[in-house]
């Protein structure tokens, strides 16, 4: 690995390869991935549970400028998309930037130098940009529960899933029922004994309008000029109908008719239906979609336990509702560390304080993507960019137009540094925190990842997708701070 880089890329996931690729087009070669991991995909590499797949129709789930026509399915499953992200990026050259099994340890900007030092895994690097790609799905999250040490049976969370274990036969206990539950539980049902699905709250769960693509249809979206892109045009259009109703929960309270209606008809045990029947609006908490979530609770072999599991003693998991199961594993399907995400304990200004210090527990950057006091770094799906409705790709490429304009406007005047103003960075927070009052994600009702240790919502963007693209489209200057960045190089 180079000693020196014009710009270091942590994370080798959907962010980092867009932003290598981005980099490449404006004529940027001096930059480098690092990647923890021996392959590149991020979350679609470190997810293979049963049953893992977007939750956003397909059409929408790439970059635009690497549109995929091969979907087979409405919704693409989890080895289709690593295929498609290894693809794209050897496609666009990106491998031989790429540094595998290198761990960023910390980072740390050098004032006089006007450089981020990196201790990595693999020795020291220093570079004049820094991008942090790990994305907010990157550390799984699991709870302290008294007694999970002394627990001898199999455990391990749905991000890492052990796939040498056999499941068949045996009593197994599922802690959460997010994303991933929602789709892995359905898989493994059938071949477990005993399933006991431990709920802390009801999920609404709407009808998901997932089939195969016929070889015909990928055929005329290869062929047919425009069809593809039509394709998603009337997917985004279907998507940002759906976000309408975030910012304006009472559309959502119809739309959850769909899902009262799903879990009435497959769900015909009254007392069943009840617990799984939320007591909030839809959206409040991320959008899920299945239709053989439902089926799957009401097998013979599934007990679903209203409660959070409270603690472990030998084999027996006791729930907060006094139930006790004799399990011989216990999946966690709890989700990742979101709001506390890790890179920000490794990561410090010029003073020597980690970017987790500046945040007290709530995450804020200007547009999601500058932190003031960090200059020349820039964080991809960062703090209020998340929306209930649309595609990450979406909101990775409307970022990556202002980043890359950030550093292509220093590179160009030869600014030094480029540091936010902390004004600028206020205000627009400010904003952020006033319109987000009336969403649902605010308004809804329930607890969720949305809302980080202080109670405040770090994660949602108030607006419309096409307010995030028109936000992000153009880079101001004068939003970054001329005391540090007037410097200029000889």
């Amino acid at each position: 690995m180079k000693s020196h880089v014009e710009v270091v890329i942590v994370g080798g996931g959907i962010s980092g390869i867009g932003a290598a690729i981005r980099l490449r087009e404006l004529g940027i070669e001096d930059f480098v991935i690092l990647e923890k991991a021996d392959s590149l995909g991020g979350t679609w590499r470190a997810n293979t549970y049963p049953g893992c797949a977007c939750d956003v129709p397909s059409g929408l789930y790439s970059y635009s400028f690497a549109a995929n026509a091969e979907w087979t399915r409405l919704f693409a499953e989890q080895p289709e998309i690593r295929d498609y992200i290894d693809s794209t990026a050897a496609a666009h050259g990106i491998d031989q930037h790429v540094h595998f099994g290198v761990e960023m340890r910390d980072a740390r900007w050098d004032h006089e130098q006007s450089v981020w030092r990196l201790d990595t895994s693999d020795g020291s690097i220093t570079a004049r940009f820094l991008i942090a790609a790990s994305g907010p799905w990157n550390e799984p999250l699991t709870p302290d529960i008294a007694g999970l040490s002394t627990f001898d049976g199999e455990v391990f969370h749905s991000s890492q899933w052990n796939h040498d274990y056999d499941l068949t036969g045996k009593r197994v206990a599922v802690v959460g029922t997010g994303a991933s539950a929602v789709q892995f539980v359905p898989r493994i049902v059938s071949q477990v004994s005993a399933l006991h699905l431990y709920q802390r709250t009801a999920q609404w769960v709407l009808p998901k309008p997932d089939h195969y693509v016929p070889r015909i249809a990928r055929s005329v979206m290869r062929h047919v000029p425009g069809a593809h892109k039509v394709l998603r045009s009337i997917e985004y259009g279907i998507m940002e109908a759906l976000g309408f109703g975030f910012r304006n929960p009472w559309v959502l309270r119809l739309v959850q008719k769909l899902g009262s209606a799903q879990l009435r008809i497959q769900v015909r045990d009254r007392r069943l239906r009840k617990v799984l029947t939320p007591d909030y609006t839809l959206g409040c908490k991320r959008l899920l979609m299945s239709n053989t979530y439902y089926p799957a609770l009401c097998q013979p072999n599934v007990d679903v336990h209203p409660a959070a599991v409270t603690s472990i003693r030998g084999n027996t998991v006791i729930g907060a509702d006094g139930t006790e199961s004799e399990v011989d594993a216990i999946i966690f399907g709890t989700g990742f560390h979101i709001l506390d995400m890790p890179i920000a304990t490794k990561v410090f200004d010029g003073e020597g304080r980690s970017l987790d210090e500046h945040w007290k527990g709530s995450p804020q950057a200007y547009l999601g993507s500058a932190v003031s006091g960090f200059p020349n770094a820039f964080i991809l799906l960062g703090p209020s960019l998340g929306t209930g409705h649309t595609s990450a790709f979406m909101i990775l490429e409307a970022q990556l137009d202002y980043v890359t304009q950030a550093i292509s406007h220093a590179r160009t005047h030869n600014w030094q540094t480029i540091d936010v103003r902390p004004a600028v960075q206020a205000a627009f927070n400010a904003q952020v925190q006033d319109a987000l009052g009336t969403t649902v994600y605010n308004a809804g009702g329930c607890e969720s990842y949305f809302f980080d240790v202080n109670g405040r919502n770090s994660f949602n963007w108030p607006w419309s997708s096409g307010a995030m693209r028109r936000r992000l489209h153009d880079f101001d200057p004068n939003a970054y701070n001329d005391t540090i960045t007037a410097e200029r190089t000889s």
